[in-house]
Formats: structure tokens, sequence, C-alpha cells
């Protein structure tokens, strides 16, 4: 059964899973679904249609499922998905999706969202990541899973971040950021790969190596862009994180690419 504080306020309707904890002063939505041993500490609000995985842990005056923060937005019955198992700490705010985009906000597992972190709407987060204070996602960002965002870092509507990627704090992310990459600066550049970050998840020194040359071929050697990137698939084509990298560019976005300082121009 859940344990739910008497000064909580459960709305009818909000399906709430067995072993959920509401402490006081909570407040739950009629279309809100918490999934089995989550933790709501207090002072959550909970909202809109939002759907929240199991165990997941919510520290007091965070606000998710609230109306999106767009003009267009008219009240459409768009959702909010977070996945189990994340840590979501002080005044974290997540909001729904809208009509005029993908109508749902998704959030994936184990991510660890610290203190006043955003998630805008129509974004899609992916597992295993980490926002430290304030990070913030401006509408239609994509990232992927185990992306690193410092604190008070924040991206511009529709920017994409590769995963495993590193973004440093008070970063200001304009263009999409490679898979495996490292941002850093006010007006974000490339300052490489995320060697460290993929040290501790284990990858090959041999996928460390083929990563970096694949960065050093993109962004240094001759030729136009799409030259140099096709030169990595053929290359670089037989190791899956080269590939990540690769997709990530054929897939193509509506943000530039973020570069690093002193590369070759992308239309050399």
């Amino acid at each position: 059964m859940a344990a739910i504080d008497p000064t909580a306020r459960v709305a009818d309707g909000a399906v709430i899973g067995a072993g959920v904890t509401i402490g006081p002063y909570c407040v739950i939505g009629p279309h809100v679904v918490i999934g089995e041993g989550c933790q709501l500490l207090s002072h959550v609000n909970v909202t809109g249609h939002t759907t929240i995985g199991a165990r997941t842990l919510i520290h007091p005056f965070a606000s998710l499922g609230s109306a999106p923060q767009s003009v267009a937005y008219r009240g459409e019955p768009t959702r909010l998905a977070i996945g189990e198992d994340c840590i979501i700490r002080e005044g974290v705010t997540m909001n729904v999706g809208t009509a005029s985009g993908s109508g749902v906000t998704v959030v994936g597992k184990r991510g660890f969202f610290m203190t006043c972190a955003h998630v805008g709407h129509d974004c899609h987060v992916g597992d295993n990541v980490v926002f430290a204070n304030a990070a913030t996602l401006g509408g239609h960002t994509v990232i992927g899973d185990h992306v690193v965002l410092g604190g008070f870092a924040a991206t511009h509507q529709f920017t994409r971040v590769g995963a495993h990627a590193m973004i440093s704090g008070l970063t200001g992310v304009r263009g999409d950021v490679i898979p495996f990459g490292v941002a850093i600066g006010a007006e974000a550049r490339l300052e490489g790969i995320n060697v460290n970050g993929m040290k501790r998840r284990g990858f090959s020194r041999a996928t460390i190596h083929n990563v970096r040359r694949a960065y050093r071929m993109l962004f240094f050697d001759e030729g136009t862009f799409a030259e140099r990137r096709e030169r990595v698939a053929t290359e670089l084509g037989d190791d899956e994180s080269v590939v990540q990298i690769v997709a990530f560019l054929r897939e193509g976005s509506r943000r530039p690419l973020c570069h690093p300082r002193g590369g070759a121009p992308e239309a050399a």
C-alpha cells in the first residue's frame, strides 16, 4: 500500500503504485501515474498527464508536468513521461509537451537532476544523464544517454547533444554537440573528446583511440565537412562508437554543428 501523509492532496483519478510514499503537502493531479516504490519527500507538485517510473525519488518543491512555457500552448492534453530510478532534487521543473511539437516530454531512466534543473517542453532526455544545478534545456532539445550537463549550462531550442558528451558549467549550447564531445564556453565550442567519461564507462583503449582519431579527421583534416565525415565512416566504420558519431552527423538538425576553435571550416 501507499503511505500518504494526511496533509497531501491526491486528486481522484490519480494512479498511485504499491509502496509509494507521498510526504507532507504534496499535490498530485487527476491524470498522474506514479510507479511503485516512488518517494515524494514533501511539497512536491505533480500535475498534467504525467507518468513517473518506479523507484524515483523526488525532493521538495519539484514541479513536474506543469504547462509548457510556450505562447502557443492552449491547454492540450500533452504528456510528460519520466523513467525509472531517477533522482529529482529540490526545485526541479519538467514541463509537458506541446501539440505543435512531439506532444510529449520524455525523460529516461536513472537520471540525476540536481537543484533547479529544468527540462523544457518536447525535450527527449536519454538514460543515465546528470544535470548539475540549474542546468536548463530549451524546448525540443534531444539529450543522449550518459550526457553530463554542468551547473547553469543551457541549451538553445532544437539542439541535440550526443550520447556520452559533457557540457561544461556556464556553457550556452547553440549548436549540436557530437557524441563523446566536450563543449565549453559562453558560446559553446568543442574542446575535444570526453576521454575521462569513456574510461569510467569501460570503453576500450582501442575505441577511445578511434573516437579521438575520428574527431581529428572530422574537424582538422582537409576537404569539405561532408568529405571528412564520409572518410571517417570508411576508415573507422568498424567501430560502433564512431558509427554513432557518423549517424548523428548524417541525421542533421535545425541547429548548426558545434565546432572547435581553429578547426577546418565546415565547408572547406
